[in-house]
This record gives structure tokens, C-alpha cells and sequence, in this order.
């Protein structure tokens, strides 16, 4: 039962290290920075909110659609989870810590930028093969989503 248990973890995925290494990363860098503009409770709502879209998104517009497979495409693994829960929820974690008026451009830019090259380098692991899916997308859809949905779901979450 062990033995299957690790071999559904798909521990031996090409480039598995790139997610496993920039999750902790960014969990690190989340529970280390100062909590200027948002606190534990928001942290806690919006990193579940983000968590559950990103698999929601995985689930039924990438595997439907067949745009990306990460590690094994037969099998979710470790990768995976790291990739889904912990990238996605830590950087929106971050990026509304420092969120301002003064300077939300600048957030937004650094933050597509970010996530766009850790997209990049889940590719260039080996880890993510990319399959119908542009990349040009993925920078649009960077930016809307710090431009107008992590900022409105805080505002929603300030109104309880």
C-alpha cells in the first residue's frame, strides 16, 4: 500500500525539483515578510479562494482542454499539488501584502513578470509540457487577475 502511495506521488517526474523548489520559496517568503496591508485571517481566506480556483481552472479548462500536462499526464503527483496549492495562493498572498495605490502598476508588472517566468522555467525543467496553450495568454491572464480579481476579492473580504 506504501509502495503505491509513492508511486502515485509521481516522485520521478522531470524537472520535479523546479515546483517543490519554488513552492517553499514562496511559502517561506510569504510567513517571513511583514504583513503591511493584509492580515492572517485574509491571508487564510485568500489563499483558499486562490488554491480552490487554480484547481478548479486545472480540472476543467486545462485537463478538458489538454493545453498543459505537468509531470506524468496520466497521473497527478506531488508536483502537481505544490504547483496548484502553493505557487498561485503564495504569490497572491504576497502581492497583497504590498498592494497600494501608489504602487499597484509596479506590483502588477513585477508580478506578472514573476509568474510568467515561473511558468517559463516549469517548461524548462521539463516539468511542464505546454500543449495548445500560448504564452501570450498566460501574461494576459497574469494581469487581469492582479490587475482586478485579487484586489476585488480583498475588497470583498474587507466588506464581511
Amino acid at each position: 500500500m506504501l509502495s503505491t502511495a509513492l508511486s502515485n506521488l509521481d516522485l520521478g517526474a522531470k524537472g520535479l525539483w523546479f515546483p517543490i523548489m519554488i513552492s517553499i520559496a514562496l511559502l517561506v517568503t510569504l510567513l517571513l515578510i511583514p504583513k503591511r496591508r493584509i492580515n492572517w485571517v485574509e491571508i487564510y481566506i485568500i489563499f483558499c479562494i486562490v488554491g480552490f480556483a487554480t484547481w478548479f481552472t486545472d480540472a476543467f479548462i486545462l485537463r478538458v482542454f489538454d493545453l498543459i500536462d505537468l509531470g506524468s499526464p496520466k497521473k497527478p503527483g506531488i508536483g502537481d499539488i505544490f504547483s496548484f496549492t502553493f505557487i498561485p495562493s503564495s504569490l497572491a498572498c504576497i502581492f497583497l501584502s504590498f498592494l497600494d495605490t501608489k504602487n499597484k502598476w509596479k506590483l502588477v508588472i513585477f508580478f506578472t513578470f514573476i509568474s510568467f517566468a515561473i511558468e517559463l522555467g516549469m517548461e524548462y525543467s521539463g516539468y511542464m509540457t505546454v500543449k495548445g496553450w500560448f504564452n501570450f495568454l498566460s501574461v494576459l491572464f497574469y494581469f487581469f487577475v492582479f490587475v482586478f480579481i485579487l484586489p476585488y476579492n480583498l475588497k470583498l473580504i474587507r466588506r464581511r
